[in-house]
């Protein structure tokens, strides 16, 4: 196994990376003062920003309740404009819109300084279309289904280990499997020694305040504090990531191997030379894993905890583990997304002028339908407070309304991997035991994604005639 002394010097790489991405994704400036906007609040631009960061959940609602389905917030540095819609006709125009007019990386550039210039999240145009063709292989069917043994042994081994009849909270179980599912599954690391140095790491990657991804709008917050914090973290993260990468690549049984990492080095044009450098795969990891790490785990506490609450739905939801009903467990994952989103929005950056909802708007604004709306409507949801699996069976919502994984050309590649983690690990929960929710709770905003506050507490008990590891 190569050294960690032996891997390039990831702490100058990191800072290079730093300096640039805190000046990437810069779109045509707008005027501000000459733009006729949707209304929004008059707020200074930092309570705005702090509002929209810190406190989403009950801020879009207060929008749209007082400013109509179509409302502008302005964002720091500059008073950013970002406007927001909320009706499923105006989701569309977005999805459906010229992904060369409509820039999703640039909207996304506050993540620039973790994932990286090349992440996909980030990149546009023919850049974009590359990075996805060539990562496209990795997460098809044929490969899920390579994946999915393993992620239901890590899920039975993690659920195995419980503890009965006492409170815990679910999301830090859930955020423990699937992090070993990430570093497994996509990174494909099974070294103990390095398994160990990257667990830290990475949770130190994903556990950071909205404060700190609004530091990288100032780069000389980067010397102090929580942001150094981060910075220095990431260095030490990337050092292990790219001597994980350098070894990979000289692995005997490359070929072979069924993990993310090695299938993505091994993927070529049509021609059998393009293919993703030691850079590229590290931001595409990175990306990956803030993608389909704590997102997931979030979505899974949340169907614990709404499965947990009510009697009925917990016999039907461990009637459908037992038979492999795997349709109404992924209805399940599915309507705990609706009702507990983990992202509030997804955003594009307008390149040119646009006409959106009947709005003009000019290059430079960004935009964006409102998640946390959108999974609300009354006419898509009825009840839309009440937590209700059947809305997914045997029909689609409304299209344009359940929208946690964005849509169009730019739809998250790893959709169908986490629905079917999520399906795996409830499987493997609910065959062993019944669950019970323990008090209220309600989402807590984590870097750019929602979970629960107080973890989705719940208590468990093994069920009558199942042995533990079954």
């Amino acid at each position: 196994m190569a050294t960690l002394e032996e891997t390039p010097d990831t702490r100058a790489l990191t800072d290079a990376r730093l300096r640039r991405m805190s000046g990437t994704g810069k779109a045509p400036k707008v005027d501000i003062d000459a733009a006729v906007l949707p209304p929004g609040p008059r707020w200074p631009v930092l309570l705005q920003t702090a509002g929209l960061l810190r406190f989403r959940h009950a801020f879009h609602p207060w929008l749209q309740r007082r400013y109509g389905d179509v409302f502008t917030v302005r964002l720091v540095p500059g008073g950013r404009p970002l406007v927001f819609f909320t009706r499923p006709e105006h989701t569309r125009e977005i999805f459906a819109a010229d992904p060369e007019l409509f820039h999703a990386g640039k909207g996304n550039a506050i993540l620039g300084p973790i994932m990286g210039e090349h992440s996909l999240l980030l990149q546009d145009g023919a850049d974009h279309k590359r990075a996805r063709k060539l990562i496209m292989p990795a997460f098809n069917g044929h490969a899920l289904r390579d994946y999915r043994s393993l992620v239901t042994d890590l899920a039975r081994d993690e659920v195995a280990h419980w503890p009965e009849d006492r409170t815990f909270r679910s999301l830090d179980r859930m955020n423990t499997l699937t992090l070993e599912i990430i570093l497994r599954v996509v990174f494909g690391v099974t070294d103990e020694e390095r398994l160990r140095a990257l667990r830290p790491r990475v949770t130190a990657t994903v556990d950071i305040s909205p404060g700190i991804l609004l530091g990288w709008g100032y780069p000389r917050l980067q010397r102090f504090g929580p942001w150094k914090r981060t910075v220095d973290n990431q260095a030490e993260l990337d050092r292990l990531m790219y001597a994980e990468i350098r070894e990979r690549r000289s692995a005997p049984d490359l070929a072979e191997r069924t993990d993310v990492l090695s299938r993505l080095m091994l993927v070529h044009d049509e021609d059998g030379q393009d293919a993703l450098d030691d850079t590229e795969l590290r931001d595409q990891l990175v990306t990956l894993l803030l993608a389909g790490h704590e997102t997931t785990a979030s979505a899974l506490s949340w169907a614990l905890y709404e499965i947990g609450q009510d009697p009925a739905l917990l016999r039907r939801t461990q009637q459908a583990a037992d038979e492999g009903d795997d349709v109404w467990l992924d209805a399940v994952l599915k309507e705990a997304m609706r009702l507990h989103p983990i992202i509030p929005m997804v955003v594009r950056t307008l390149m040119e002028p646009a006409t959106i909802g009947g709005w003009d708007l000019p290059a430079g604004t960004t935009v964006g339908p409102s998640i946390i709306v959108s999974h609300q409507r009354t006419e898509a949801y009825p009840d839309p407070e009440a937590f209700r699996p059947e809305r997914f069976l045997g029909q689609n919502p409304p299209p344009n309304t359940w929208i946690p994984f964005g849509g169009g050309a730019r739809r998250c590649i790893g959709a169908g991997f986490s629905l079917m983690e999520g399906v795996a690990v409830l499987r493997e929960v609910f065959t062993s035991y019944d669950v019970h929710a323990v008090g209220p709770d309600r989402p807590k905003v984590r870097n750019i994604t929602s979970v629960p506050r107080d973890g989705a507490r719940i208590r468990v008990a093994r069920r009558p005639g199942v042995s533990a590891g079954r």
